[in-house]
């Protein structure tokens, strides 16, 4: 397993908020964690990235306790959080620089990857130049090179329009594929978890913990016409009934 969690619990102000959470995701895979807001998700990987500390339970990384340590994964919120004032491939090169890189060479570094993420030509352009995809796009290369092989993604396609959407998916699945990345991935979206996962874990109740896990058994990357099967719809009807929405 590249990660996996064990028995995570976490309290705030007295309130219980996760509990006994163990899940695991292996190498190349995308395993989606899909509940209701509120539910726990963002607190689980905050303990995952080593921002918080359970007060109960360990996170392992490659079989070493990495519990309430930051540093070994890379951690994509909702919003790109994309610096205005500096040009994408600036922007890019962040953490190159962070890791001690002096920034005319971790510029030309990250600039390397450009044309395999979809973003060429847009090296000298600012944030404020992209448009939603592409910014998504510069953000998830962003997070790739903090140089870690587990990438937690926070729900970071979720203000993008289905159109576009449906196509990041797509390039998602086929980088990840390329440079051999396994994700955790936060999602609300049913479909999108269907569409991406390997397995999703759901995330229920109050305090939040597992109560379902489910193998979607159809091969990646999944057809544009996967959503209208009857397959999917079972697939849908799963879910639907594992977080008591019918």
């Amino acid at each position: 397993m590249k990660l996996e969690t064990r028995g995570i619990t976490k309290s705030f102000d007295g309130t219980r908020i996760i509990e006994d959470i163990s899940i695991t995701l292996g190498e190349g895979e995308l395993v989606c964690l899909l509940g209701v807001s509120g539910g726990g998700k963002t607190t689980l990987f905050n303990i995952i990235a080593g921002l918080s500390k359970p007060d109960s339970g360990q996170v392992l990384i490659d079989d070493e306790d990495v519990t309430g340590k930051p540093g070994h994964v890379s951690y994509m919120l909702q919003k790109d959080l994309l610096l205005p004032f500096r040009k994408v491939a600036d922007n890019v090169a962040l953490p190159l620089e962070l890791a001690g890189t002096d920034r005319k060479t971790a510029r030309a570094e990250a600039m390397r990857y450009f044309e395999q993420f979809g973003l060429q030509g847009t090296e000298d352009r600012y944030p404020a130049q992209l448009s939603g995809g592409m910014r998504q796009r510069a953000a998830l290369l962003r997070t790739y090179l903090f140089g870690k092989s587990v990438a937690l993604l926070d729900e970071p396609f979720s203000a993008l329009d289905t159109i576009t959407k449906s196509a990041i998916h797509r390039w998602y699945l086929d980088v990840m594929e390329q440079i051999h990345l396994s994700t955790l991935f936060i999602t609300h979206d049913i479909d999108e978890a269907i569409l991406l996962s390997d397995r999703i874990y759901i995330l229920s109740g109050r305090p939040g913990h597992i109560t379902d896990e489910i193998h979607i058994n159809v091969p990646k990357p999944r057809a544009g016409d996967f959503t209208l099967t009857p397959e999917f719809l079972a697939y849908k009807r799963q879910i639907i009934e594992a977080m008591h929405l019918s």
